[in-house]
């Protein structure tokens, strides 16, 4: 199984110049999508209670769900069969015809849940489909159209981790959502602004996402520069800056015990100032894009924004390997933090030479959740 797991992400990273169009690469990489999406789909139908997440029960319960889903499970075995006609090396369309068959041995679109499992635990696998849908179909593209490395391919270096990161994340929504909710609610609890909660909930939601994006960007930008400036914090904030590639999927790479402590405390104001959760959820989603685009290979210089707005370039400078790039943008949403704190760069027109950290830090999830713990200096 190892073997085969390495074939075929050997095969993924097929060069471009390896698979021009009508080598059945890109058939056998959709195919591949395609087999994947409807097995995981079909799981999450044969076993609702344990990998479906709760708020997206509505989504899974829509009429045209089940057709979707048949229709996607068509396309990855006619996907399959082209590659299969068509590329020398069989690898992908035989895993992906392998992929779909189980699908439908699950069910398919008729999959329903037979096994009744009792529990209050739930792993968010819908959620972490939707979510690699959704970015993926918003940001391959712009990438595409508009990329700041031009070489840079889809499965570039390292998206293995990143694509694993992204995978645990969503699975772990449940446990990370209770984590970092928690010191949220207890300044809620303990705080008496009935008054202020009140006329800052009755202000129109557009006003409200202004403001949680402000109050949530200024904690954010002491808190994301704690975790530079202490070397223990740094440990852990060291996994997100490894990525020698920048991209959508890049955003994803955060060490589990950074991705707590950061939301923990940028949660504090959007929950105990009286937003309505209209507002949260707004900028829950505006966020989510946000920080895949600011990773993204996107080459645009956006300068009419820069200093009002976070851009890619803003933020690529933060992840830059040059000596210029050390400790500079720490904002998410507005430069104006770093300029009032002296920590603003943007040189006009100019991107990074590199990307990463100049420490060692190893490959691998596991390796990588040790790091901070086994770090020294």
């Amino acid at each position: 199984m190892s073997n085969i797991l390495r074939s075929l992400v050997k095969e993924l990273e097929t060069p471009r110049e390896e698979r021009p169009l009508g080598s059945g690469w890109l058939s056998g990489a959709g195919a591949l999508l395609a087999s994947l999406t409807s097995f995981l789909a079909a799981g999450i139908l044969h076993w609702p209670e344990l990998f479906s997440t709760p708020q997206l029960h509505a989504i899974e319960n829509l009429a045209w769900l089940r057709p979707a889903l048949l229709a996607v499970m068509l396309i990855a075995y006619t996907l399959a069969l082209l590659s299969l006609m068509l590329r020398e090396n069989k690898l992908l369309g035989f895993v992906a015809l392998g992929l779909a068959m189980a699908a439908a041995l699950l069910g398919g679109p008729q999959a329903h849940d037979t096994v009744q499992v009792e529990t209050p635990i739930y792993f968010g696998l819908d959620f972490f489909i939707l979510n690699m849908l959704f970015t993926g179909f918003l940001f391959v593209p712009l990438e595409r159209l508009a990329p700041r490395v031009k070489s840079q391919t889809l499965f570039r270096a390292d998206w293995r981790e990143d694509l694993f990161y992204f995978l645990v994340s969503t699975l772990l929504v449940q446990a990370i959502a209770y984590l970092t909710l928690a010191p949220a609610h207890l300044v809620e609890q303990a705080t008496h602004f009935a008054a202020l909660r009140d006329t800052v909930g009755a202000q129109p939601v557009w006003l409200q996402i202004v403001e949680i994006m402000f109050f949530t960007d200024f904690v954010q930008y002491w808190v994301h520069r704690a975790f530079h400036r202490f070397p223990f914090l740094w440990g852990f904030h060291a996994v997100h800056h490894s990525a020698t590639s920048m991209d959508w999927l890049a955003s994803s790479r955060m060490h589990l015990m950074e991705i707590v402590v950061l939301r923990a405390l940028t949660a504090i104001p959007g929950l105990s100032l009286g937003f309505t959760p209209a507002a949260i959820q707004a900028y829950l989603l505006i966020v989510f894009i946000y920080s895949s685009l600011l990773h993204a290979n996107i080459g645009l210089d956006f300068n009419r924004i820069g200093r009002y707005l976070a851009t890619p370039r803003f933020h690529h400078w933060h992840h830059g390997v040059d000596r210029e790039a050390i400790d500079v943008n720490f904002a998410i949403h507005f430069p104006l933090f770093d300029i009032l704190f002296g920590t603003y760069h943007m040189p006009e027109s100019a991107w990074p030479t590199g990307y990463g950290v100049s420490e060692k830090v190893p490959h691998g999830f596991a390796a990588q959740f040790r790091y901070p713990f086994r770090r020294k200096g």
